[in-house]
């Protein structure tokens, strides 16, 4: 530890960069160890648990993981408080799947499991980090950053076909074009349920679910609009169906939601299909067995297509189904 620099009426006091250190008093006995730290150099209550839960704050010398612990009077107590990590992602080399690429654009093939942009809990091993290690002396800037245009998104374990800017000139205008829906794109989903009609729109609003804001539902103040086409390609007796699904807008979880409202939840969603179906169990217990135990959403972004946001040029794209989603169409099909 560094020497400390106390102060001299008890309260905590900052000592060189990094550390933080205070003598206890005798007012202070029993405060709360984080307690005492919590504003010091700027550090919120939960920064400062999760400092001292990692090992980095010390009595008299010896460390404390408690963050409870209840003051002595007299004890010297100090905080390590390391650098702040640079905001910007960084690099990370790892295999995508290019289906286009010019000095504009990239469009992809997402695998499930795969988070699309740096967030809390994902702070690497993302998409942004793999597209600055491939392409990070192609980028041009966008927003005065050297960083990709993150113009649309899938969810973490939702596959498929996605565009991304490389330029401050295709992110604008991939952006325009996807506010504007002046693009076609469609899913392939694995649901519940065989739809009736085998094909129609759901036009329901969505917005945060009220007793879980975890959760989209849709709702009926407050929510935002929502439309989604579909149309059943396929139907396992009366138990499965694979629906193709075409957005008219993009929210938030939206096939999801709009598949689950109707009756019809998505294969796999650990979200908005909480219970065994009741039509599972008119299958035969080998595909029966493999959908129940599927560990993502049943959803893969099957196409996109749009003109090229600086030559205009029409491209379209697609990508068939992933090895996961296939196997569980062929366990379908032979019934094993």
């Amino acid at each position: 530890m560094s020497a400390r620099n106390d102060t001299s009426d008890g309260k905590p006091g900052e000592n060189g960069p990094g550390v933080l250190s205070f003598t206890a008093t005798a007012e202070q006995a029993g405060d709360r160890l984080d307690r005492a730290f919590a504003g010091m150099g700027g550090l919120s209550r939960s920064r400062v648990k999760a400092l001292v839960e990692g090992g980095l704050a010390a009595r008299d010398g010896a460390v404390t993981r408690d963050p409870s612990e209840s003051l002595r009077p007299g004890a010297v107590y100090t905080l390590s408080v390391p650098p702040p990590e640079a905001a910007t992602p960084l690099p990370q080399a790892m295999h995508l799947t290019i289906l286009y690429e010019d000095r504009d654009l990239i469009v992809l093939d997402k695998p499930a499991g795969l988070v699309v942009h740096p967030a809390p809990g994902n702070p690497d091993g993302t998409l942004v980090n793999a597209i600055l290690a491939h392409a990070g002396e192609e980028l041009s800037g966008i927003g005065g950053e050297k960083r990709p245009g993150i113009v649309h998104r899938l969810d973490k374990d939702t596959s498929g076909v996605m565009v991304v800017a490389k330029s401050e000139a295709a992110h604008h205008a991939l952006s325009t074009a996807f506010a504007e829906r002046d693009l076609e794109r469609s899913y392939l989903a694995l649901a519940w349920g065989v739809p009736s009609p085998s094909s129609g729109s759901v036009e329901a609003s969505i917005g945060r679910h009220p007793a879980d804001r975890k959760r989209m539902a849709v709702v009926t103040r407050g929510g935002k609009h929502a439309l989604t086409h579909y149309a059943t390609e396929r139907a396992w007796g009366t138990a499965c169906a694979l629906v193709r699904c075409r957005l008219a807008t993009g929210r938030t979880h939206q096939i999801r939601v709009h598949m689950a409202h109707i009756g019809h939840p998505l294969v796999g969603d650990p979200v908005y299909c909480r219970r065994v179906p009741a039509v599972s169990r008119s299958l035969p217990e080998g595909p029966r067995e493999a959908l129940l135990a599927f560990p993502r959403q049943a959803l893969h972004a099957q196409s996109l297509g749009f003109r090229h946001p600086v030559t205009g040029a029409p491209l379209s794209f697609s990508s068939p189904l992933p090895p996961d989603m296939a196997a569980l169409v062929e366990a379908l099909d032979t019934g094993a």
